[in-house]
């Protein structure tokens, strides 16, 4: 588990309430785990559209019988606003993770991505500003900068959205910065850039790159890249994600109402992301000598993705501990584990 220093000494010894919603996803269950070990009380909401009852059956095994006790879950909908007030009362700190990820899934199906990432995130909101939480932190995504050219991606500076998935998670942000003009009930979105790590699917059509390479691998099959290879992204592993939802919670007033990029500011081909896989697998003990097969360029896919981390470093104190290549070294046990 990483160590967040002073934010760890704080949560252990003065518990509160969390609000995870999503908490059968790959990032929500992740967070929950954490939560858990440091002995915090957690609310969980999901409606299992692409989150897992084994996620969650996991966690349990990973905690204690007592810390898992004092893990409450809400089966719901963010799209339900009654089920919103539900899972909020009594909460002290919100982490929104719930919503219908994937570009090519919001390309296919661009009303259900509003109605969950939208109409959702607003029910949250509502549901939040009402029940008079202390601290609401949100999943943004790095496809807000849309197709701002320039690199490393810095926050102020967005270009136009490429999907309706990245329409959605900007509008998130749009209304949260409403909630803070209009109702002083002031957010902290987080701006992920790839995160990856134990507990992601690589199953169906709108599987990230990482586990379905991998689990393509350990299967023996063909690996497809979209493109000729030279695509890059800023990878970041889960654990880092997670110390940022932590700082983002507890932070002062003066961080609120603000969007931090989520990455480790480092940018990875997908060649190289293929190569450093097969190289871990092998580590793992299992060999993978095929190569890949290249295809069309993905639609809605920007070319190049790195974050500027500066803004969080400086105002959260955010310092991220794994770089891809750690990252993946730390997640392939599981991986080889889970999808063997």
């Amino acid at each position: 588990m990483t160590q967040y220093g002073k934010v760890k000494q704080l949560l252990i010894n003065e518990p509160k309430i969390w609000l995870v919603t999503g908490v059968a996803g790959f990032i929500g269950s992740n967070l929950l785990e954490t939560l858990l070990l440091l002995n915090q009380k957690v609310v969980g909401l999901d409606n299992f559209a692409t989150g897992f009852q084994h996620n969650l059956d996991e966690v349990q095994g990973l905690v204690s019988t007592e810390q898992w006790e004092r893990f409450k879950f809400v089966e719901g909908d963010i799209r339900q606003l009654a089920d919103c007030k539900i899972a909020c009362q009594g909460v002290d700190y919100v982490l929104h993770q719930a919503a219908l990820g994937s570009v090519p899934r919001s390309i296919a199906d661009p009303i259900a991505t509003n109605h969950t990432n939208i109409s959702g995130f607003l029910n949250m909101l509502v549901a939040a500003r009402d029940a008079k939480v202390a601290s609401f932190t949100y999943a943004a995504s790095s496809s807000t900068y849309g197709d701002h050219p320039a690199l490393p991606k810095v926050e102020d500076a967005i270009g136009k959205p490429l999907s309706p998935y990245a329409v959605t998670k900007y509008v998130n942000e749009l209304y949260a910065d409403v909630f803070a003009r209009t109702y002083d009930f002031n957010t902290i979105g987080l701006r992920y850039f790839n995160i990856f790590g134990k507990r992601q699917t690589p199953d169906g059509a709108y599987a990230a790159v990482i586990p379905k390479w991998t689990a393509a691998m350990i299967a023996g099959d063909e690996v497809y890249i979209n493109g000729d290879g030279d695509t890059s992204r800023d990878f970041n592993f889960i654990e880092n994600a997670i110390q940022a939802n932590i700082l983002a919670a507890t932070a002062n007033s003066n961080a609120k109402n603000q969007v931090y990029n989520v990455a480790v500011g480092g940018r990875t081909t997908l060649n190289t992301l293929f190569k450093a896989l097969q190289e871990n697998l092998i580590t793992n003990g299992i060999d993978y000598n095929q190569v890949p097969v290249y295809r069309n360029f993905r639609e809605g896919d920007v070319r190049h993705s790195q974050a500027d981390i500066s803004k969080i470093q400086t105002r959260l104190g955010y310092d991220p501990q794994f770089n891809i290549i750690q990252g993946i070294g730390k997640a392939m046990p599981w991986y080889v584990k889970s999808l063997n």
